[in-house]
């Protein structure tokens, strides 16, 4: 499946994955009974006004845009990560659905969690447990359907991948080399691929292993090494930095598997947990290297070797 498909059809599932969590919340605002929440508004109006943008209109007409823009701003976000899960689909990460439907559900939180924490509309931590009922039960909801109907797409589809054989041990290690790089650089892992894949490979990796794209990968890896050591970078801990690095990690992992022989489903759950455990201690040396030498950039360049390093050892052929 090509990964133009797989984005069609992840908008497709991210729009049913929608409705499932519109349909929960409102059967739970009915059954306790409870107000609808103006949070998707507030952030609306709190990203509005941070971007400098003024709503337009009277008081009264502002605040009625602002409360049609929230339910707009979660169904964008809805079928944005149904497109990015339909393109990791494509790629080769076809997870079961007892792990996949869940993990998409936590995507979906993180995504829409992630900007009220960040903006400060909303501070999770001070959740009750009601709260988190019901934001966890929609979400859940969402992702169990949004799985449902990628696979629903893609069967019978006729240029849909069958599995390969179970990964190798040899695999996932790499796979979690993989990872860890994509969690300290982002782009290290797929420019890895890139560098070390060929057009007559198989899954992603025909795709990005041309001289082209590999050139392209180059560049992008190095603006990163570049603009990483910026003090205005913000933290790769926060949505912005972090969603990305579980998503190249997953996909440079699958790729990997895919294009070396192995079913891609285990690879890309260690790449994504590499670079969820990489980011974070990443953070964590890098400032005791401040601590230690005053300055962050040791620590910087310590982690550009190091990303390169693991980078290599994931994405080398057999």
């Amino acid at each position: 499946m090509t990964i133009f498909r797989g984005l069609l059809n992840g908008v497709t599932a991210g729009a049913a994955g929608t409705t499932a969590l519109d349909a929960v919340s409102g059967v739970d605002a009915v059954l306790r009974p409870r107000t609808p929440s103006r949070a998707p508004e507030r952030l609306v109006a709190a990203v509005a006004d941070r971007a400098g943008v003024g709503v337009p209109g009277s008081r009264t007409e502002r605040r009625t845009r602002l409360a049609a823009s929230g339910p707009l701003a979660g169904t964008a976000t809805g079928v944005v990560v149904g497109a990015v899960a339909g393109g990791l689909r494509a790629a080769g990460l076809r997870l079961p659905g007892v792990v996949g439907g869940p993990l998409l559900g936590a995507a979906a939180m993180l995504a829409t969690d992630g900007p009220l924490a960040l903006t400060r509309v909303s501070d999770p931590r001070t959740w009750s447990a009601a709260d988190w009922a019901a934001d966890v039960l929609p979400h859940l909801a969402y992702g169990v359907a949004t799985h449902a109907t990628l696979v629903r797409l893609e069967r019978g589809s006729p240029d849909a991948v069958p599995a390969g054989p179970p990964a190798r041990p040899s695999t996932l290690l790499r796979a979690a080399a993989l990872g860890a790089a994509s969690g300290a650089r982002s782009t290290a892992g797929t420019t890895a691929m890139a560098l070390t894949s060929r057009p007559g490979d198989a899954g992603l990796a025909s795709r990005i292993g041309r001289r082209s794209a590999g050139a392209v990968a180059s560049l992008l890896a190095a603006g990163e090494a570049v603009v990483d050591k910026q003090p205005a970078v913000p933290s790769r801990l926060g949505a912005p930095g972090l969603v990305p690095r579980l998503a190249l990690g997953s996909t440079s992992a699958a790729a990997m598997a895919r294009r070396d022989g192995d079913d891609p489903a285990l690879p890309a759950l260690v790449g994504m947990a590499g670079a969820a455990g990489a980011a974070v201690l990443g953070v964590r040396a890098r400032a005791a290297a401040s601590r230690r030498f005053g300055s962050d950039t040791p620590g910087a360049l310590a982690e550009d070797v190091l990303a390169a390093a693991l980078a290599w050892f994931g994405a080398r052929r057999r």
